[in-house]
């Protein structure tokens, strides 16, 4: 048995012997192993309380469901004990909306250098705030290596008490999302006031005209309002496609569709028109990739692993989430205490 799994067996063991206070969750550390828990709850939010720490130095991160990094990374020295809060959204599917429906129940991952998870509680969410996302496979719960969106690494970013609801989809354009069932007509109903709904939608729009571009960003933002809800149009992160100046001035990189439209300028419009948040992420995303140049910029895509310059890896997906997080608390979207930073 692991020095760290010793150590939570202990603490365990030491917790159970206190009685729980009236409203307090016991320990839940017998759902899990060395290296995941499994909780058989029903669709819904949860809070997660974790108990990090062991014998010797340990640092541990959390991944939950389809891949979604909950937890940042977390070193604690040898002895010492760590607290850390982050709530989650369970969801059948668990991953993409149209995607496989997964395992029933909360699924969480211990990954890091060295995991130690010394105890853990799940409780249902109490006046949790959502962040629900609307977008295509730039955004959503990719399911499988090396393949990662940038919304699917948003929740590691925030604290207890506001999660992320991901209904972006591989492959979805502004018309087919809001045409099928299974996406905006599923989404807009779990709208409750003061949550947000970002929207990023473009890179499948390659044959939408501007006129329907532009109604359907209206469309989107007007029934996140009927709920009561708070839209923020997302501009689409840019391609990795350098012009021989060494930047992305040109169509391919910034989203601009064979018959002219274009998606991050028509989303600016509509944001002006109708007092919607935005967040820039075509401006910000080309900083960052013209910062880093041909050759840097290859690890936040998968040139080297597919040759595409549209998906992001591991380290763009996690780079591009935190330019989303500057963004909210930049705009005062989304309270300080409720987002990691550093």
């Amino acid at each position: 048995m692991s020095i760290a799994l010793s150590a939570a067996v202990a603490l365990s063991a030491a917790l159970s012997a206190v009685p729980a206070q009236a409203g307090e969750s016991t320990s839940d550390l017998g759902n899990c192993t060395a290296t995941a828990c499994h909780f058989d709850v029903p669709p819904g939010t949860y809070d997660v309380k974790v108990l990090l720490g062991g014998e010797a130095d340990s640092s541990t991160a959390i991944t939950g469901e389809t891949r979604r990094a909950l937890l940042p990374e977390t070193a604690v020295a040898a002895g010492e004990r760590v607290a850390r809060s982050f709530t989650v959204n369970v969801r059948t599917p668990e991953g993409e909306p149209t995607g496989a429906a997964g395992t029933a129940g909360l699924d969480l991952t211990l990954g890091g250098s060295a995991p130690a998870l010394a105890d853990i509680r799940v409780t249902p969410a109490r006046h949790a705030r959502q962040i629900f996302l609307v977008g295509d496979s730039t955004v959503c719960d990719q399911p499988g290596d090396p393949y990662y969106g940038w919304g699917q690494r948003l929740p590691q970013y925030l604290r207890k008490g506001l999660s992320v609801a991901n209904y972006a989809d591989s492959g979805e354009s502004t018309v087919t999302y809001l045409g099928n069932p299974q996406l905006w007509a599923t989404v807009q109903p779990q709208i409750r006031r003061g949550d947000l709904v970002l929207i990023q939608l473009a890179h499948n729009d390659k044959t939408t005209d501007e006129a329907t571009y532009r109604a359907n960003l209206e469309a989107l933002v007007a029934g996140v309002r009927e709920r009561g809800g708070e839209p923020v149009l997302v501009t689409p992160i840019v391609r990795r496609w350098f012009s021989s100046d060494g930047t992305l001035n040109n169509g391919t990189a910034l989203l601009v569709n064979g018959l002219g439209v274009d998606h991050p300028a028509v989303a600016r419009s509509v944001a002006a028109a109708e007092g919607v948040p935005l967040i820039d992420l075509t401006a910000k995303t080309k900083a960052l990739v013209e910062s880093l140049g041909v050759e840097g910029s290859k690890s936040l895509y998968l040139y080297n692993e597919k040759r595409d310059n549209t998906h992001t890896s591991v380290r763009g997906a996690t780079a591009y989430a935190g330019l989303v997080r500057d963004e909210l608390l930049a705009q005062g979207l989304v309270p300080e205490g409720l987002v990691r930073v550093g």
